[in-house]
């Protein structure tokens, strides 16, 4: 025991001397140059492309993504992003001249970004590149020194981040951490600048509790259950693309296992059996007859996953909904294959917790509009993806519910916009990222004002006078009239200063 405790005391040593050297380098300056930042970028991208097939070979391992799969979602996607922030990267750190009131005389200001200073990112297992390197890209873009750790649960992930990425970026500013909850426990109890954390809301509110005690500002990417709300479609070419996007914005994204997976369907139960008859169809023409022999679906990440969800399915109850797949759960090779329940009981687990798997409840309403009071009445998810051409069911979903983000006619695609914020609301969690808001996450936006000694209001100064109230009150109402008729004498205070 006194050994254990011993390693854990050398173990806080190390990282303590470690942080002071990263706090040091980033106070030389070095990484607030605009060449420093894009040079770390440039490796970035150069271990992306680079370690490609590597990359592909781990996400096999760890996850069972296809190498398609891994492409889209890990690689491709975050090369696009490190080049957006390369095209971007000098104009979002030059200054904002920003507008004064006209009473300011011969005043300037700006607001002019600067790194926060030493930032903690901690990634989750189930996109271990592509929520470890977002982040990363507006950490570094924003001048930071930074360190990250990747989530244990993708191990081969995780140590080829630790022993390849580190040979593409500056080691003195930028650190890759691996280990268990240990390992983030102590990293959680130093002082940091910034705390950008993604998983679940359960460790989500372990992480808030250690920034608190620092007042560490943080950014929180969590989850919830993301519905989809599909109307009435009579075009059947809108209702197979509505089809095709679903089922990719579930079972083809890591198995479900996605914070903005799709986790429940909304549709009106008379046009219920159309639309499962078609998911059918497509999750056929998609996977194959076989999903765990095409493998094309990714697999769950470990055993207490994969129990998890096998126990989602266990109850009677639940049994009954399930109208395909379900039968083919592989706990060897950690696979569940596609499966579509039809209202299940709405207080069982699979409707109360958030799915992360490929199992995808379909729940019916008399009529679209219900739809609404039923996800109004729910946490706030981190995506809403409504199809319908409806212009006025759309004006009320954005205008009727909160969420991260409302997609219509699609599903998963807000995630690759760099234009747009990514982040949740309420219980889906706070802050956002991606292009110059990932920048900003990780910025302070200093306010800098210029002013000249050649002319002051005197008015602003004590002693206080009936007559410099009455001139502060048309000064800061905008009414140069009356500012003029004070100063010439031709407009005087109606009654004397009160103090009671």
């Amino acid at each position: 025991m006194c050994h254990g405790n011993e390693s854990i005391m050398e173990s806080k040593r190390v990282i303590e001397r470690e942080l002071k050297n990263m706090r040091d380098y980033f106070k030389s300056g070095k990484t607030k140059e605009a060449s420093w930042r894009e040079c770390q970028l440039q490796g970035l991208r150069r271990f992306l492309i680079e370690r490609e097939q590597q990359i592909s070979r781990v996400l096999l391992q760890d996850l069972g993504k296809h190498p398609v799969e891994a492409f889209r979602d890990e690689v491709g996607t975050v090369i696009k992003s490190i080049n957006f922030a390369l095209k971007n990267l000098r104009e979002w750190m030059s200054g904002q001249k920003a507008n004064l009131p006209q009473i300011a005389l011969l005043t300037s200001a700006e607001i002019v970004p600067e790194p926060l200073g030493l930032v903690l990112i901690i990634s989750s297992w189930n996109f271990p590149f592509g929520l470890s390197l977002e982040p990363l890209i507006g950490a570094i873009a924003a001048g930071n020194s930074v360190v990250l750790k990747p989530s244990e649960l993708s191990s081969a992930s995780s140590s080829l981040l630790a022993s390849g990425l580190t040979q593409y970026l500056d080691n003195k500013a930028i650190k890759i951490v691996e280990g268990g909850p240990d390992v983030a426990q102590q990293l959680l109890d130093q002082t940091w600048d910034k705390i950008f954390f993604t998983g679940s809301s359960r460790v989500g509110r372990i992480v808030m509790s250690a920034a608190v005690k620092h007042l560490t500002p943080l950014t929180l990417e969590l989850g919830g259950k993301c519905p989809a709300l599909v109307d009435t479609l009579s075009s059947s070419w809108d209702l197979e693309v509505a089809v095709k996007r679903i089922i990719v914005g579930k079972y083809g994204t890591c198995a479900g296992q996605a914070c903005i997976a799709v986790d429940y369907v909304l549709v009106e139960r008379r046009f219920s059996s159309t639309l499962v008859e078609l998911m059918k169809l497509w999750i056929k023409k998609m996977f194959g007859e076989n999903p765990k022999e095409t493998n094309t679906v990714a697999r769950i990440v470990n055993k207490p996953h994969f129990f998890r969800l096998k126990s989602l399915l266990a109850s009677a109850e639940v049994q009954k909904s399930v109208i395909y797949g379900g039968s083919i759960m592989d706990e060897e090779n950690l696979f569940i294959e596609p499966t579509i329940l039809v209202d299940p009981p709405l207080e069982a687990a699979i409707m109360t917790d958030e799915i992360f798997g490929p199992l995808l409840p379909i729940i019916t309403v008399d009529k679209i509009e219900d739809g609404i009071e039923f996800i109004n009445c729910r946490p706030k998810p981190l995506a809403l993806y409504v199809f319908t051409k409806n212009k006025e069911l759309q004006r009320r979903m954005i205008c009727e519910t909160s969420s991260g983000s409302v997609t219509f006619n699609d599903a998963i695609l807000q995630y690759a916009a760099d234009s747009l914020p990514f982040g949740g609301v309420g219980g889906s969690g706070f802050g956002s990222y991606h292009g110059k808001f990932s920048f900003e996450t990780f910025s302070h936006q200093k306010a800098v004002v210029r002013r000249s000694f050649l002319t002051d209001f005197w008015f602003r100064f004590p002693p206080w006078t009936p007559n410099k109230l009455l001139l502060l009150q048309v000064a800061y109402n905008y009414d140069y009239l009356g500012l003029l008729l004070v100063l010439l004498g031709l407009k005087r205070p109606s009654k004397p200063i009160s103090l009671f």
